[in-house]
């Protein structure tokens, strides 16, 4: 496990729209732009090969801007397809707060960040004793229903409190602002509480005719 001595304070970052990655999860990405070729080649002559996967949105300027909050990612598989593609996993080590922009001759974006108010990401792994995962799963049941969606729910159901929290939050198809919503949420328990939220607005359109928190 990485510590705050180990974390760099300038990191890579992929801005990209409802790509989430959370710590201690896994995220696959298909890369074929090439300054995100680039930066995977940069990130793998690092000691650390840590990147940041962080979500833009547009000002009201038309400029593209970068969230405050992202999350790191040590790149831990690589492969390489016959016409130039890499295709790469990140697995989740913390998220950091932006502190500004570096400007410098990279292709890609990078950020000078502060690690400091995500400790808990760097420890050991979350649970969540409120967690009614009868309702929530069945709950759950209807949401995929409603959107056409297919998982393994017998893995779900035998999954710990985080992977089963966590997949949820990155694989639902939620909106941008809603994912950095997830993202944010200080704790799993809270995470828990707005996936739930999300899932509920989704069905009854906000109109709260169910809680199950």
């Amino acid at each position: 496990m990485m510590t705050g001595v180990d974390l760099p304070d300038t990191i890579p970052v992929f801005p990209l729209p409802g790509a989430l990655l959370l710590p201690r999860a896994r995220l696959p990405l298909h890369i074929f732009e090439p300054r995100y070729l680039a930066l995977i080649e940069d990130v793998m002559k690092t000691p650390h090969r840590l990147m940041g996967m962080i979500q833009p949105y547009d000002s009201a300027t038309g400029e593209t801007r970068l969230h405050d909050i992202g999350c790191a990612g040590r790149l831990t598989a690589f492969s390489e397809t016959e016409d130039g593609r890499y295709m790469i996993t990140l697995s989740g080590i913390s998220r950091f707060r932006v502190r500004h922009e570096v400007e410098g001759f990279t292709p890609y974006r990078r950020c000078e960040v502060n690690w400091a108010g995500f400790e808990r990401d760097r420890g050991a792994v979350e649970t969540d004793p409120g967690l009614q995962r009868e309702s929530f799963l069945k709950l759950l049941g209807r949401f995929f229903e409603e959107r056409g969606l297919s998982t393994d729910w017998e893995s779900l159901d035998e999954a710990e409190d985080e992977l089963l929290i966590n997949s949820l939050s990155m694989l639902c198809p939620f909106e941008c602002e809603e994912r950095q919503a997830l993202l944010e949420s200080p704790t799993l328990v809270e995470r828990r509480e707005t996936l739930v939220t999300l899932i509920e607005f989704a069905l009854h359109g906000g109109s709260g005719e169910e809680t199950m928190q």
